[in-house]
């Protein structure tokens, strides 16, 4: 399923853009369109069925900070150099606040 994702990466850029600026404004200031993207992945990466352009776009702007925040957690204890992200988590949650 993620290939079908990643055909769409281009045309669904303009929201990953949205979505990085929100972030930005929310105080999430190293949020990028690859992170992002990859949180949306990872949030979809159970759907069975098939999902259209329109509902992939929604759940881009729909995405919210703490999902986020979620996604790099995960992603920092799947790590396999878990010192290589020693200080990231707590330079983003520093950010927020």
């Amino acid at each position: 399923m993620k290939q079908q994702f990643e055909v769409w990466k281009d045309d669904v850029m303009p929201a990953l853009q949205s979505k990085v600026e929100e972030f930005h404004m929310l105080g999430y200031n190293k949020a990028t369109k690859d992170q992002i993207w990859k949180s949306i992945i990872y949030k979809l990466r159970k759907k069975k069925e098939y999902i259209h352009l329109h509902e992939f776009v929604n759940v881009i702007l729909t995405l919210r900070a703490p999902e986020y925040m979620n996604y790099l957690t995960v992603e920092s204890y799947n790590a396999k150099d878990w010192f290589a992200n020693e200080g990231v988590l707590e330079d983003l949650v520093n950010e927020g606040n």
